[in-house]
């Protein structure tokens, strides 16, 4: 029998007025149970982090035009940095928020690569609060032109165990041991969520992406519990095949439009994420989020901050502004959704406003409002 994970109900609503897929915005997102968000008077509580680098800019991008459009949400900002320590009290103040508003947007947070100890805030937020699977939209934008058209895939990536377990130590002096755990729980789980986001989204077929010809047990383990699972979903139609990791990174950036749905563990799934917004233009357009039982958090699907060009303007807030788009049909403002998402393919379109990135030299305060000109 074909086990399934059940909408929301506003995402229940969102899917009955959709047709075929559009835009990478309009994307329906499976759930667990029903996600409820602190909502009082019809506005919606969304917990608010920046993140470092371009991300104060980003942000700024997000609610100039939040407030424009008139959409009924209410910021909770925390100006988190990955830079500070493990126990920072905003840190702490901004999961509690979290917790409370059930879904927040996020920008990227740094992480330090010599700070021995110092564990990610990005990980960290994304394992306490269980938001085990990773979704980030791969697809061509009319009016930004790149070496391959007709892209359109979606990365899903197993966000809590993998080599982010982050279980290392050093069993000599000069020996470090770094533990990759895979288990059939959380294997069979982010499974279900790719191949019931295919079912939702009308998307055709599910690729297992795995180093199973060498890691023969972890990925091994992944592999055949996804195989397992399609085995229930073969009667709905969607197509089941796998590739190993190295293949697939040829795959991509040969032939991209061989790929729809791509499932893997936690490790690949970033790597490949980065390849993808490579294909498509860039981090600065390639929407995100991560999604569990209880929560959800939406923030650009390229993890990178930006560092080199903070402060300067010139940032593409894209990315974060389609993230918001995801975030206001997980609330079912649909309405509002589409407005903004529309009123960026028109900029976009247009092309009289670009982004260095892009190819122009407009500012994000530009951007910013030449989307608002086109509500």
């Amino acid at each position: 029998m074909l086990r399934t994970i059940s909408l929301s109900k506003s995402l229940t609503s969102t899917l009955s007025k959709m047709g075929p897929r559009a835009m990478s915005t309009s994307t329906i997102l499976p759930h667990i149970q029903d996600v409820p968000s602190s909502k009082l008077g019809g506005r919606y509580t969304v917990t608010l982090i920046p993140g470092d680098g371009i991300g104060q800019e980003t942000a700024s991008a997000v609610k100039t035009i939040f407030k424009a459009a008139n959409v009924p949400v209410d910021w909770e900002q925390f100006d988190v940095s990955g830079y500070t320590s493990a126990d920072d009290t905003t840190f702490k103040q901004s999961v509690e928020s979290l917790r409370r508003n059930k879904v927040g947007l996020k920008g990227i947070l740094y992480t330090p690569v010599s700070s021995l100890g110092h564990s990610s805030f990005n990980v960290t937020i994304r394992k306490d609060l269980d938001m085990y699977a990773s979704l980030v939209l791969c697809k061509n934008i009319p009016g930004y032109p790149t070496r391959h058209e007709g892209v359109d895939f979606a990365i899903i990536r197993e966000n809590t165990e993998g080599e982010y377990s982050g279980l290392e130590h050093q069993s000599y002096p000069g020996v470090v041991e770094s533990l990759k755990v895979i288990t059939r729980t959380k294997s069979e789980r982010i499974a279900r969520f790719a191949f019931d986001f295919a079912l939702r989204n009308n998307r055709k077929k599910v690729t297992c992406i795995h180093k199973a010809n060498i890691m023969k047990l972890a990925d091994g383990l992944f592999l055949n519990t996804c195989r397992e699972v399609s085995k229930e979903y073969a009667s709905s139609g969607i197509k089941f095949d796998d590739m190993i990791v190295d293949n697939a990174s040829m795959q991509l950036v040969s032939k991209p439009q061989q790929f729809d749905v791509m499932v893997m563990p936690n490790l690949y799934g970033n790597i490949v994420s980065n390849v993808g917004a490579g294909l498509v233009g860039g981090p600065g357009i390639v929407p995100g989020c991560n999604i569990g039982r209880e929560f959800a958090m939406f923030e650009p699907g390229c993890r990178h901050v930006g560092k080199d060009i903070q402060g300067r303007n010139t940032a593409n807030p894209s990315a974060m502004i389609l993230s918001s788009v995801m975030m206001l049909r997980h609330l079912g403002l649909d309405d509002h959704a589409n407005k903004i998402a529309n009123a960026v393919s028109k900029t976009i379109l247009g092309g009289a406003v670009k982004t260095p990135d892009m190819g122009g030299s407009s500012t994000t305060t530009d951007f910013t409002f030449a989307v608002i000109s086109n509500l």
